[in-house]
């Protein structure tokens, strides 16, 4: 497999320039008219059929060769993040207070440097739907790609996704099947009590003492509440009551980001912490109302997409470079939603621990260019081998 993966190396550079050309102009979720622009144009000029505006801002290349019956999507992310770049790189972004902290513009180069190399050499038979998708920081840009046909209009019989990950040796593959990825919910509680005078704490209902009392009662909504087997975060993000010290406010408000890799568990984290809320609230003699938002769900990856991509990716970097079922993670990642309607996998591919390979939103992140030669040879070779499962391949 050295040969395709010299290939790629050998033009390389043409993506990589790409990948700092997006990475100096970065868009936020459904404002990736640039990026879109780009991507679009890029596959039309390798002869790709181009749906633009799916789901406002995302993006489908379609190419068909052959008469094969198989469908497969592969999908890359294009949002940026709200944060000030301190990479200190060439190619920094030059929009202040926005830049690719996640890796999305290396997501992006990788997908569209294997697209050019199926669209010259091909080696498959049936249909390739390449996705570019908006929003996926929190935007749920999935579920809007979705909402507007994306399977109907594009039949995929499986989808993979991937994502970088600081850390893990650079180019190194990590696939997982089963839960790989937390679902990721938002509460705001809000502790109506009775205000007063600091001096005179009689005559109040001071929600700031349950709000502080509520913040350690949550924590044991995972010691002891959940299953010690499974994994659930409950963190406290935020905390805000009242403006001078003399004086006892009517109203406290936490912020909460709620995690889980079990749906069962999800269910449960939700049901507890209101209960709890309401419990805590009420022996201060203050009201608890709780705003629940639901985020991103569990990420499911299906056993037999999964081990056929870890088949790939032994074929192409052999045992060293491969963990064939890593440990799970308690971030969150849209793709989940794909997973719930079609079967597919979600990996990882290492971005090293060199300058730049701090974790992902940090201000100091830069995506690993090392890993777009790497990362499109897997998704060139994935490709050929799911739409010409019974052939050889050149």
């Amino acid at each position: 497999m050295t040969y395709l993966l010299d290939a790629l190396h050998a033009r390389v550079g043409e993506f990589v320039a790409l990948r700092r050309d997006i990475h100096r102009h970065p868009e936020l979720a459904f404002e990736e008219h640039r990026t879109a622009a780009l991507v679009a144009d890029k596959l039309e000029g390798w002869g790709y059929a181009v749906t633009r505006g799916v789901g406002g801002t995302g993006v489908v290349g379609t190419l068909v060769r052959g008469q094969g019956v198989r469908r497969l999507g592969l999908r890359a992310d294009m949002d940026a993040l709200p944060i000030h770049e301190a990479s200190g790189r060439e190619w920094a972004s030059q929009r202040p207070g926005l830049m690719h902290a996640c890796g999305h513009d290396g997501h992006t180069a990788m997908l569209l440097a294997a697209a050019r190399r199926l669209a010259e050499d091909g080696g498959f038979d049936g249909t390739l739907h390449l996705i570019f998708q908006p929003a996926e920081e929190g935007g749920g840009g999935a579920l809007r790609m979705m909402a507007d046909g994306l399977f109907e209009r594009f039949p995929c019989d499986a989808v993979f996704a991937m994502h970088n990950m600081p850390g893990v040796p650079q180019g190194h593959l990590v696939l997982r099947d089963g839960a790989a990825m937390a679902s990721s919910d938002y509460a705001t509680i809000t502790l109506t009590g009775t205000g007063g005078h600091g001096a005179m704490p009689q005559h109040a209902a001071d929600p700031i003492v349950a709000a502080a009392s509520l913040v350690m009662a949550l924590q044991t909504v995972v010691s002891r509440n959940v299953d010690p087997l499974q994994a659930a975060v409950v963190t406290v993000g935020a905390l805000h009551a009242g403006q001078a010290n003399n004086v006892i406010p009517a109203t406290a408000t936490l912020e909460l980001s709620v995690r889980a890799l079990d749906r069962g568990v999800r269910a449960l984290l939700e049901q507890r912490i209101r209960a709890l809320a309401e419990a805590q609230a009420a022996s201060f003699g203050v009201r608890a109302e709780v705003a629940w938002r639901p985020g991103y769900a569990v990420l499911v990856n299906s056993t037999a997409e999964t081990e056929f991509a870890r088949a790939v990716a032994l074929e192409l970097l052999g045992a060293e470079r491969v963990t064939l079922q890593g440990p799970p993670l308690t971030g969150s990642e849209d793709f989940a939603f794909m997973l719930e309607q079609r079967p597919g996998s979600y990996l990882l591919i290492g971005n090293g621990d060199g300058p730049g390979s701090c974790m992902v939103h940090n201000p100091g992140f830069d995506f690993n260019d090392d890993n777009i030669a790497v990362g499109s040879a897997f998704w060139v070779r994935l490709a050929q081998r799911f739409l010409n499962p019974t052939g050889e391949l050149a």
